[in-house]
């Protein structure tokens, strides 16, 4: 059905590949809750990621965006009726209620909701069942799991619209830092990827910690704090060797890599070439997110065959990715290996 691209005959083209749980098992729960991280553990991933934002009081919380309108039941809550407003986050208009108008103790008191009801329609049974968890409480998670399970889990915390959190007063890099380091990591070797769409946020981030960073690429635009012109900019060789300066890796968008058609681009060995681990995102099973080839049946919240996408991608020489599915990724490694 398709050919299958990547390194030379009997190279282990996945060794060292990890499984990066995307906003936990969020194919199966609602995406940023202890339940979706847990069951990405049991499922078999290496490392779990929360999207970061932060509280009114500057904790550190797992949601989407600090927009949590469409992630918890806020809009249930008449007591915070008054704090729905209308802000401009990285130069686009966003209404509804936001993580920063929050302290910790009142975020407490919502629950989460599934994100996307009209394509997992099954995650909708766990609305109300959840909190908004703390970045210290998935950190917490991780080693006890580590512990019971005899694996190392991971996190992989993406810093979300960080320049906009500077800007109210709120930045994120020495209070991220100090967190990893409580914990005790803060080195290469720690078990920990920090990643951002962002450039100067990585570069600070690189002069406070020794863990690995990596870099996010989207397959439009660039950065919102115009550290770049663009992200195909950064994606050239030149710019790839201008990121492997503060970062470990690159995170791009998986149409970066293959955009559904023709052949693979050459994103993944240039990557290599300047030294530059690959993680793409976001490997989802339902067909509204799968190219044609892969798609089974018509209707957008079926599920393919993402396990298939995941191989073809495996054998381009990717070291790594993510997906709200963790046990398909799990099986796809192995029977690649």
């Amino acid at each position: 059905m398709f050919a299958l691209v990547g390194a030379a005959p009997g190279e282990d083209m996945v060794r060292d590949v990890i499984v990066i749980a995307h906003r936990g098992a969020s194919g199966l729960r609602p995406e940023h809750t202890l339940a979706a991280y847990d069951l990405a553990i049991a499922q078999g991933a290496d490392f779990i990621e929360p999207d970061l934002v932060l509280t009114k009081d500057g904790v550190f919380v797992a949601r989407h965006e600090n927009d949590i309108t469409a992630t918890t039941n806020v809009a249930d809550h008449p007591e915070f009726a008054a704090r729905h407003a209308t802000k401009v986050i990285d130069g686009e208009s966003h209404t509804g209620w936001f993580t920063e108008d929050f302290t910790l103790a009142e975020l407490k008191t919502l629950r989460a909701r599934e994100r996307l009801p009209q394509l997992r329609p099954g995650n909708t049974r766990y609305d109300g069942q959840f909190e908004v968890p703390t970045l210290a409480e998935i950190i917490a998670l991780a080693k006890k799991r580590g512990a019971e399970t005899g694996r190392v889990i991971g996190i992989y915390p993406e810093t979300k619209h960080p320049s906009y959190f500077a800007g109210l007063g709120l930045p994120m890099e020495e209070k991220l830092a100090a967190e990893l380091r409580a914990a005790g990591w803060d080195s290469p070797t720690a078990p920990v990827f920090i990643q951002s769409f962002e450039v100067e946020n990585l570069k600070r981030l690189h002069a406070l910690t020794k863990v690995r960073l990596i870099q996010l690429m989207d397959a439009q635009g660039g950065p919102a704090d115009k550290a770049a012109p663009s992200y195909a900019a950064m994606a050239t060789p030149a710019g790839l060797r201008a990121v492997a300066a503060y970062a470990y890796g690159i995170g791009p968008n998986k149409a970066m890599i293959w955009p559904g058609k023709g052949s693979v681009t050459a994103l993944v060995e240039q990557a290599h070439a300047a030294g530059l681990r690959v993680h793409p995102w976001t490997f989802r099973a339902e067909n509204a997110f799968l190219p044609p080839v892969w798609q089974r049946g018509r209707v957008p919240e079926g599920q393919g065959d993402v396990g298939a996408e995941i191989t073809y991608f495996l054998q381009a020489g990717i070291d790594g990715f993510f997906t709200d599915f963790p046990a398909e990724g799990v099986r796809a490694r192995a029977a690649s290996r």
